[in-house]
């Protein structure tokens, strides 16, 4: 731990392995899944819990009001569980966000619900990734540091209950809470390696209703209006659209019913992956367009729903600013960090496109997350937790307000 602080040093040793895995064993064993609310209710008690060691306030918010489209074309409220806040020194010049979640997509009903042993070492189970042993690390570095005596940076902690699915019901919270923050730490698994992740494309979700008008196929057929080729007319121009930094993936078309009945609802379901603003622009111009013009020579009714909940990610000045500190820190605890960017997206699209820099894979080395060998190296706990002290240590003395 060569060129660490005394203060640095104190901090590190206060972090508690075994305290850590227990930790993670006992929230592991909740199934809070994005759609079972009663658990996510579970789950954000325990952590409130948990995260009142801190001197700070805590509280749980509720989540913004989310519609969904149904298969059947109706749209109607979606339920989300609370939203967790801790604030910690809301007066301080420079302030920091950390951010989590304790949703998985691991459902109520789903098959993996238990923790076993691999190996020494490596433990196997739900959420033991992503992220709860990156709510453990983190709450353990802060902890440690306030157990120090503090440190001059305010922070907040904000771990939402729908990451996995979008975070439509958190979202605006995330802008709020990431605004004005000199930098911001997000909890997503690092690789198994110990690889960060750095810039990340941005996502979009469509569900487009087509409301066609029915017929019989045989006797009248000419009097109908084909919902489902009007879909599937809007897909294929739509994944013709890829290119240019855009990535179109049309996944579902729901409707249709008997093969002697003109259809007359259809609803598709796309995702889009768009690398820059720019992107986001053409793929909305292509939306529009496309579905105007089927809309119209097809004579058929088309509702869009959804839209581009993440944008892209760029590595920026802020960022670079934040990954130096954050090698820096790992150099002096002996960790090796690389950088990756990839097209997956979590919540740090969200505190980046607030302005704030953001690095979103502090969290454990594991891997196989959203599997059933979903996998957490429970060295990496203490690992992890120790990188976070001594990064918040550093940010409070280095990055500019």
């Amino acid at each position: 731990m060569a060129g660490m602080t005394s203060n640095e040093q104190a901090v590190v040793a206060r972090l508690d392995a075994a305290a850590m895995l227990a930790q993670v064993e006992h929230w592991a064993a909740i199934n809070s899944g994005t759609r079972n609310i009663d658990g996510l209710a579970r789950m954000a008690t325990v952590l409130a819990d948990a995260f009142a060691v801190l001197p700070g306030d805590v509280s749980l918010i509720e989540p913004a009001p989310v519609e969904s489209v149904a298969a059947d074309g109706n749209v109607s409220p979606l339920a989300h569980g609370r939203h967790l806040l801790v604030r910690v020194r809301p007066d301080a010049g420079r302030r920091v966000l950390l951010m989590g979640h304790m949703d998985t997509v691991y459902g109520a009903d789903h098959a993996f619900q238990t923790l076993h042993w691999r190996e020494p070492g490596v433990l196997i189970g739900p959420g033991v990734a992503d992220m709860k042993g990156g709510l453990a690390a983190m709450l353990a570095a802060l902890a440690a540091i306030e157990a120090e005596g503090g440190c001059a940076l305010g922070y907040d902690v904000l771990i939402n209950s729908d990451e996995e699915t979008g975070s439509l019901s958190s979202a605006a919270l995330i802008a709020e809470v990431a605004a004005g923050k000199v930098a911001a730490l997000g909890y997503e698994p690092a690789l198994a390696d110990g690889t960060l992740v750095g810039a990340r494309g941005g996502t979009g979700n469509f569900s487009i209703v087509v409301r066609g008008r029915s017929a019989h196929a045989g006797r009248n057929p000419e009097e109908g209006r084909n919902a489902i080729v009007a879909a599937s007319e809007i897909a294929v121009r739509l994944a013709d659209a890829r290119g240019d930094g855009l990535w179109v993936n049309p996944a579902r078309i729901e409707g249709g019913g008997p093969n002697n009945v003109v259809p007359e609802l259809a609803v598709l379901r796309v995702n889009f992956r768009p690398r820059d603003a720019g992107a986001i622009m053409r793929a909305q111009a292509v939306v529009d367009r496309v579905t105007a013009d089927v809309a119209g020579r097809r004579n058929v009714s088309v509702a869009v729903h959804g839209g581009f909940n993440r944008p892209p990610k760029p590595v920026d000045a802020g960022a670079e600013a934040l990954q130096a500190v954050i090698e820096d820190a790992a150099g002096s605890l002996g960790i090796a960090v690389g950088w990756r960017d990839t097209g997956g997206v979590c919540d740090g699209n969200n505190i980046a496109a607030a302005g704030v820099a953001v690095v979103d894979t502090m969290g454990v080395r594991g891997g196989a997350i959203h599997s059933s060998d979903e996998f957490l190296l429970v060295d990496s706990l203490v690992e992890r937790a120790a990188l976070t002290a001594v990064t918040m240590l550093r940010i409070a003395a280095r990055l500019p307000v």
